[in-house]
């Protein structure tokens, strides 16, 4: 790998970590583009995910961002259908397609609507979370994401947090959701890159200066135009590669 190819991997997780996210969706255009071996790609894309997400978790939950009455639901349906998804082998065009299509709906939305700081909140709904996070949960572990670039904007549409309650929610359902897909993958045996270490070292730099910035830094309206422009790039990157 080129050096400048590291630094790609380092800007994708400064972004995605800003709102909370691991990237996996962006290591896996990324690699897409670079040519990586396809099973390479999944296992690599959860284990960057584990680093970034938990170190931009850390960070917004230093921050008092985080509600666990909110996260709970989510993980506890999530965690065991990531695995079912993780250890089946499917064909996953039809799913890529229809995830690329949702998520450039709320990028329209995002970028249309008046910018608001102030937040309306609604309670969540506890069957509901239980059954997003089960829905969530499986495509994840079968694409190979940690699932954030779905429950971000589905949180934030139905107005159950704010930009960086959301962020701080996702970034800990990233973990364990991503922690449950390579566990899945990894009881059928996975193959990582030569490139492993290098990739490490420049996610961890990215996530940490953009998990930062995101937890203190960056207002809500900043952080709801990265979101946007991250799920556009998963948006492209599932419908086009």
């Amino acid at each position: 790998m080129e050096a400048y190819h590291y630094i790609l991997f380092g800007v994708v997780a400064f972004l995605f970590a800003a709102v909370g996210h691991g990237g996996a969706s962006g290591y896996l255009a990324l690699m897409a583009l670079l040519g990586f071996a396809p099973e390479e790609m999944r296992p690599t894309a959860l284990a960057l995910n584990l680093l970034v997400s938990a170190t931009s978790f850390w960070l917004f939950y230093r921050a008092g961002h985080f509600r666990w009455s909110l996260f709970w639901p989510f993980a506890v349906a999530s965690i065991p259908f990531s695995f079912l998804g993780g250890w089946l082998m499917v064909d996953t065009v039809v799913y890529r397609k229809l995830l690329g299509v949702f998520l450039f709906l709320p990028v329209v939305r995002f970028f249309i609507e008046h910018d608001k700081d102030q937040f309306s909140h609604r309670s969540s709904s506890l069957y509901g979370s239980l059954g997003i996070g089960s829905g969530i949960g499986f495509l994840s572990g079968l694409i190979g994401i940690g699932g954030g670039v779905l429950l971000s904007p589905i949180l934030l549409l139905l107005r159950w947090a704010d930009q960086k309650q959301t962020a701080a929610v996702s970034a800990l359902f990233i973990f364990v959701n991503s922690a449950a897909g390579l566990a899945g993958q990894w009881s059928k045996g996975i193959v990582l890159p030569p490139a492993m270490g290098g990739l490490v070292l420049t996610a961890f730099a990215g996530g940490l200066l953009g998990g930062w910035l995101g937890a203190g830094t960056f207002s809500q309206r900043v952080l709801k135009y990265i979101l946007a422009i991250v799920l556009l790039l998963a948006s492209v990157k599932l419908l086009f590669t």
